[in-house]
């Protein structure tokens, strides 16, 4: 068996389903039994990382969604050799920020980033844990472009497919190590 095969098997075996979480009627993937497991957890980082490390230009910058893509995207930019950049929610953000509202499964956020938290010319990786309906990382994309940097690629360690979250990413490579 390959090992991207195996480490499919694994993270789908450690996922867990959270019935009516956050609201009735949503099933939360939670992820945080892959985090708990060393060698789960080592083997996703690397994946993630795996579909850019090797190319050129190379990633310059790896954003990380609040809060459970942090856990993810900041040991995939220290693979890659690139900064970590945070995005979070509203009045998180100590200093000059961008602002991009969106609509999730379950309600309303705003996402913002730090307007020097790219220099212009910075080739980004967008990483998160789950893509559902695609509003949070299209927020995201959205903030790096007006913060004068290019998005180059989507990584994530779950993609709920039948939510069609991809095909809101129309701009970049989109990478998921699991898709249900």
């Amino acid at each position: 068996m390959s090992d991207v095969r195996e480490l499919d098997d694994v993270v789908r075996q450690l996922v867990r389903d959270v019935p009516d979480y956050p609201k009735p009627g949503v099933t939360f993937k939670d992820i945080t039994p892959v985090l708990a497991d060393p060698d789960a957890f080592a083997r996703s980082v690397q994946a993630l990382g795996a579909p850019w490390r090797s190319r050129l230009p190379s990633v310059t910058k790896v954003v990380g969604i609040e809060a459970r893509g942090f856990i993810l995207a900041a040991p995939v930019a220290l693979d890659l050799g690139a900064g970590f950049v945070p995005v979070r929610k509203a009045g998180k953000l100590p200093a000059a920020t961008y602002s991009q509202a969106y609509t999730l499964e379950y309600g309303e956020e705003v996402l913002e980033v730090h307007q020097d938290g790219f220099v212009p010319g910075d080739r980004v990786l967008v990483v998160d844990d789950v893509l559902a309906t695609g509003g949070t990382v299209e927020a995201t994309a959205r903030l790096v472009r007006a913060a004068g940097a290019e998005v180059v690629g989507v990584s994530v360690l779950l993609e709920l497919t039948f939510l069609g979250g991809r095909d809101r990413v129309t701009d970049a490579e989109v990478h998921a190590l699991v898709s249900v």
